[in-house]
Order: structure tokens, then C-alpha cells, then sequence
């Protein structure tokens, strides 16, 4: 009986280990949606966005305007293919802290008062590439195969 159920259980685990990559890879596409919008929002109206900055009293405000339109337009191309994942996933993590610090904080933490929430799990999932990188379906593991070769 142990035995059967120990083979059963280790047979389930091969199977979802086949499938490990799939979570990396969607919380890639699921970050690049998701900076989709703000990313255009941005870039579509900078001018009030380095104003909002600035009523906010963000320092160089029309410097981090561009810089955090560039950043999350990067990541929105860049985690799509799934190249430089590591490497864009850091600089979109100062931008969710920023903006969790800066916006989000002080409404608490539900998503529904415009809290951190989002942006939090944001961060997780940011960190979670940064650690773990793109996975197998992802152009940084197809080069990572040729440069091994």
C-alpha cells in the first residue's frame, strides 16, 4: 500500500515537473500586460505625468517621468520575449517600489482602494524571474543553449 501510493505520488510530481516552466512564462506575460498600460498612459501624456510627479515632490520629476516610461515599456518588450529577463526585472522592481511608496501606501494594502496590492505581487513576481529567470520557453534560454555548445 505505502509503496503504491509513493510510486502514484512520484508519478504526479514527473508529470507537473514537465510543466515548470509555464509558470515563469506567464508570470512574464501577465507582467508585460500588465505594464502595458501604464507604460502608454505615460508616454501619452508625459508632460502631465512629470506634473504629477512634481505635485507629488518627486525629485527630477521629468527625468523619472521618462525613465519610468522607458523602464516599463522595456519590460512590456523585453519579458514578452522573455530576453534580458533578470535583467529588466530589477529596474521594474524600483519602479513598483517607487510607485507602491510614492502612490499606493498610504491607501492601505486592498487593490481596491488603490492600495499596494498590485503592486506588490507585481514585486514578487518581478523578484521570483530575478532569482529564477526566464525558463525554457523564453529567448534567454535559447541563447543560454547556444553559448553552452
Amino acid at each position: 500500500m505505502k509503496t503504491k501510493f509513493l510510486n502514484t505520488y512520484t508519478a504526479i510530481t514527473e508529470k507537473f515537473e514537465m510543466a515548470k516552466d509555464l509558470p515563469l512564462f506567464f508570470m512574464r506575460i501577465v507582467l508585460a500586460y500588465g505594464f502595458w498600460g501604464p507604460a502608454m498612459m505615460k508616454w501619452n501624456n508625459i508632460d502631465g505625468i512629470i506634473e504629477w510627479f512634481d505635485s507629488m515632490g518627486m525629485p527630477m520629476p521629468a527625468l523619472n517621468a521618462y525613465l519610468s516610461a522607458s523602464t516599463e515599456m522595456a519590460g512590456v518588450i523585453l519579458l514578452s520575449l522573455g530576453l534580458f529577463t533578470r535583467l529588466i526585472s530589477i529596474p521594474l522592481m524600483v519602479v513598483m517600489l517607487v510607485a507602491i511608496f510614492t502612490v499606493h501606501y498610504s491607501n492601505g494594502f486592498e487593490a481596491g482602494n488603490n492600495g499596494f496590492e498590485i503592486p506588490l505581487y507585481y514585486l514578487l513576481m518581478l523578484l521570483s524571474l530575478t532569482i529564477y529567470g526566464g525558463g525554457k520557453i523564453s529567448i534567454d534560454y535559447v541563447i543560454k543553449r547556444a553559448t553552452k555548445g
